[in-house]
């Protein structure tokens, strides 16, 4: 029981106690957070306010990681898609810091590394880790998919990382989120005994809600793609190591809900020749252009969030 406070508890305090040099550190670099010009008219005073803190929540895990995990395979894994990831937003994040403007690394080059990390893990899962090609299923069933597996992870991968990165758009959204999906994939490994990797879970709940300290509305720091991706990488690494990739679905609602308001207005506008059905996307502007208060927005986002990992407790109970 010490292990999973300590898992909790040592990357809040390491975010919480450097956070305020990290931020001057930050300040320092002059790196600001660049504002779409069409985004909504009240983000404009987010303007220059300290982003790429995603590196802190990333130097809190790998910290973490080091004193509480034991250095077998799958953890390994876990921290490479996490870092991998963090790295393809590190680098979006400081393009768009250098040319001033909301656009950093070319989609086709941050999606064709994200699959690439996609790839290797899913080659890794198949072949070597013990769930191979399998997935669990709600009500207590297993299904394997065989090779299929391998472009099913890479999806859930890719997936993830971006829905985590287009739900980060509000102070303390994202990071609120994770922590719940991160947190219900830690109870649930750990009743399947997979330790380690449910460790690694509540250590990256742990991150977030250190992250929170500073990032909570108004926010002090912005996690930038940096954070977001490496969220996103970190805990759809778990869920396919541990085979719970239809967990982390029915967990993540509010990302995928983000994503598809983003898909869903793309496809009408096209079709319609410039109609839109939301406001604005990702789903949590079109609240916020109906004049809904930012914090209020969050704490809706993140109450939905533990419905549905609830749900996601009771459809998966029979595993426990």
């Amino acid at each position: 029981m010490s292990s999973l406070f300590m898992a909790t508890g040592l990357p809040f305090f390491i975010i919480v106690l450097l956070g305020p040099l990290f931020i001057r550190i930050l300040k320092k670099l002059n790196f600001g957070q660049q504002i779409r010009s069409q985004g909504p008219e009240s983000h404009s005073e987010k303007e220059g306010i300290p982003t790429m803190g995603g590196v802190a929540i990333i130097l809190a895990l790998l910290l973490s990681s080091w004193f509480v995990l034991e250095p077998e395979s799958d953890v390994i894994w876990a921290l490479l898609i996490t870092c991998g990831m963090g790295c393809i937003g590190f680098l979006d994040d400081y393009l768009q810091i250098r040319a001033q403007r909301s656009l950093g690394l070319k989609a086709r080059y941050k999606i064709s590394g994200q699959f690439l990390l996609g790839l290797l893990l899913a080659l890794y899962t198949y072949r070597y880790s013990s769930v191979g090609a399998d997935i669990l299923l709600p009500g207590g069933n297993i299904i394997s998919l065989g090779a299929g597996i391998i472009p099913f992870i890479m999806l859930t991968v890719v997936g993830t990382a971006n829905a985590v990165n287009l739900t980060d758009g509000l102070d303390g959204l994202a990071s609120g989120i994770t922590v719940t999906v991160a947190g219900l994939l830690g109870i649930f490994l750990w009743q399947l005994n997979n330790l380690q990797l449910s460790l690694f879970s509540l250590i990256v709940a742990g991150a977030c809600i250190g992250f929170l300290w500073y990032n909570s509305h108004p926010a002090r720091v912005f996690m930038g793609d940096t954070g977001s991706l490496a969220l996103g990488g970190a805990i759809s690494a778990v869920a396919v190591l541990a085979g719970a990739e239809i967990l982390l679905l029915i967990a993540g609602l509010v990302f995928v809900g983000e994503t598809l308001s983003v898909m869903i207005q793309v496809t009408y506008f096209r079709i319609t020749g410039g109609r839109r059905i939301f406001a604005m996307t990702p789903l949590h502007h079109h609240f916020e252009l109906k004049g809904k208060k930012e914090s209020k927005i969050v704490a809706w986002f993140i109450i939905m969030s533990l419905v549905f990992c609830g749900l996601g407790l009771f459809l998966f109970q029979p595993f426990f």
